[in-house]
């Protein structure tokens, strides 16, 4: 990363550890030409391949891949046990990555995700993940992730946006550059508007019982109770007391139903630098850091914004149904 806050890694694909390419496909059975050849490719190499893709996509891939020699060295990443939340899928690579790199395997990846049935707030937060893969693996191991794209079912402006945050293109058989990535910082969508009717609460020191008890009432009235509203409010404790500490010393929460989910949005004049925050596994001896780790694992969808000059808003999404 440089100090523009750009990743100048693999944009050539020849001097970088990590290769992210893009994989423009049109239906089912280009995807299984592209994902098939670049299997092979890693066998013939003694590479292993970690595959992260919707069900109908790893029932095609299994088929395919019965009863071949390839087959031994293609491992499927349990994409139905992460959630819908993005913000845990780099952990989930990282994870994987270092136990079999310190083993001494050369590493390739397939990812890609299903889009077809994501809100405007989900595709905003996978198109950011993608961004950030540039910049997570810059300092990694040597590996080779291929990201298809299916051009018969997704909307041009996914594609585009897709195409910005990939180095390495994949274009009929053929590896190479990308003209369309974009090195340069994420632009962010601006937030929605919250909803009317919302809630709203100021917060400081002292205050987060007071957070908990609106968080508890807006979620009680839209049926959110048990489990799920304990994780929740765990989530926001941790959100409300990072106001506290690093945010000025107090905050502002506000409440509203969108759609399918419960939002929970914290506002304070408090900076975040770190891009990836809450999306690096915390070590068995960290001291501190643990907050917006243990949020991305508790919440449906986290959305992150801040600047010197706005200061730092987070949403926490939470599925009613």
């Amino acid at each position: 990363m440089n100090d523009s806050g750009t990743t100048t890694a693999g944009t050539d694909g020849s001097d970088s550890a990590f290769r992210h390419e893009l994989y423009p496909y049109d239906g089912d059975a280009q995807f299984l030409t592209g994902a098939m050849s670049f299997i092979q490719d890693a066998h013939a190499g003694s590479e292993l391949v970690l595959v992260s893709v919707a069900e109908p996509k790893e029932r095609m891939l299994r088929t395919e891949l019965e009863g071949t020699d390839a087959a031994a060295g293609v491992s499927f990443l349990d994409v139905a046990a992460l959630g819908r939340n993005p913000g845990r899928l780099i952990p989930a690579w990282r994870d994987w990555l270092a136990k079999h790199a310190a083993e001494g395997h050369s590493i390739r990846g397939i990812s890609e995700s299903p889009w077809s049935d994501r809100s405007a707030a989900e595709s905003g937060e996978l198109h950011y993940h993608e961004w950030l893969l540039n910049l997570a693996f810059t300092q990694s191991p040597a590996w080779w992730l291929l990201c298809p794209y299916d051009t018969a079912a997704l909307e041009p402006t996914v594609l585009e946006a897709a195409g910005r945050c990939h180095p390495l293109l994949l274009n009929e058989g053929a590896h190479g550059p990308n003209s369309a990535f974009v090195d340069e910082p994420y632009a962010f969508a601006e937030l929605t508007s919250p909803c009317d009717p919302y809630e709203e609460l100021s917060y400081q020191q002292g205050g987060l019982a007071a957070v908990r008890a609106k968080i508890t009432a807006c979620a009680t009235e839209h049926g959110l109770d048990g489990a799920r509203l304990r994780e929740l409010l765990t989530a926001a404790s941790e959100v409300a007391a990072n106001s506290i500490k690093y945010g000025g010393g107090r905050g502002t929460l506000r409440t509203w139903v969108e759609g399918r989910d419960l939002i929970c949005e914290f506002h304070d004049s408090g900076h975040i630098e770190d891009p990836l925050v809450g999306r690096t596994r915390p070590t068995i001896d960290q001291v501190g850091g643990r907050g917006l780790w243990l949020v991305q694992q508790l919440c449906d969808l986290v959305q992150i914004r801040s600047t010197p000059e706005a200061g730092t808003t987070i949403r926490l999404h939470t599925a009613l149904s």
